[in-house]
């Protein structure tokens, strides 16, 4: 997958997903949102967990 890194993100909208932050923390679930900062929102289960753009160091498709 390549392009625009928006374009990405949207593509990958309701799929699975790896984020790794700047802090070691990796998070994995369904991209379920993100906004033109990056900022994510990604649902795993029961659990959303919103994770702000600026942290986001990888995210794998």
């Amino acid at each position: 997958m390549s392009g625009r890194p928006l374009d990405v993100l949207e593509a990958s909208l309701e799929e699975t997903v790896t984020v790794q932050l700047k802090d070691g923390e990796v998070y994995t679930g369904e991209l379920a949102g993100y906004d033109q900062h990056m900022n994510l929102v990604i649902e795993d289960g029961e659990d959303t967990t919103i994770i702000r753009g600026d942290n986001v160091v990888t995210i794998s498709p």
